[in-house]
Parts: structure tokens; sequence; C-alpha cells
């Protein structure tokens, strides 16, 4: 599924948003930060990731429910994108 530009480019900004959090993890850990630094961080950059997740899957539930016989839904019902998001739990 091709999924529409604004939700492209909001989940290439949460990425990139990850990205230097687990670049900030991992500074933390060669700098021997406390653990409970780096536990809060990785708390942090793994709830943001699942942000991520749930908003292409919300996209896509939302795609398919208006355009359930499009071909750029590849085929996926509201069933199997409900199974993906359960994933995402």
């Amino acid at each position: 599924m091709r999924f529409p530009d604004e939700v492209t480019e909001d989940v290439q900004r949460r990425l990139r948003r990850v990205e230097g959090q687990i670049r900030g993890i991992q500074r933390l850990v060669d700098e021997g930060a406390d653990c409970k630094d780096v536990v809060t961080q990785l708390s942090a950059a793994q709830a943001a990731l699942h942000k991520v997740g749930y908003r292409l899957v919300a996209a896509g539930l939302q795609y398919c429910a208006s355009s359930p016989d499009s071909a750029a839904a590849d085929g996926m019902t509201p069933e199997e994108l409900e199974k993906l998001f359960l994933k995402l739990g």
C-alpha cells in the first residue's frame, strides 16, 4: 500500500526522531550513564517507535475503509490491518 505524502512525511520525521534517540542512548551507554537514565530513554524510544506503527496502521485502516476496492490497497482488508495493529501491542 502506498501511503499519502503527508503520512509518509510524518512517519519519516518520526523515524528520524527515533534514530536520534537511539544515537543518544548509544552515547549514554558509551559514557557509562546511570542505568535509570538509559532505561528511561529506551522506554521513550520504544514508545515513539510504536507511535510510528500506529500511525501507519491508522492510515491504512482509514484508506481501506474509504477505498476498499482500490488497487493501491494491495489487497489489504480491514481484518488484515487489524491483525497488523494487534502485532504492535
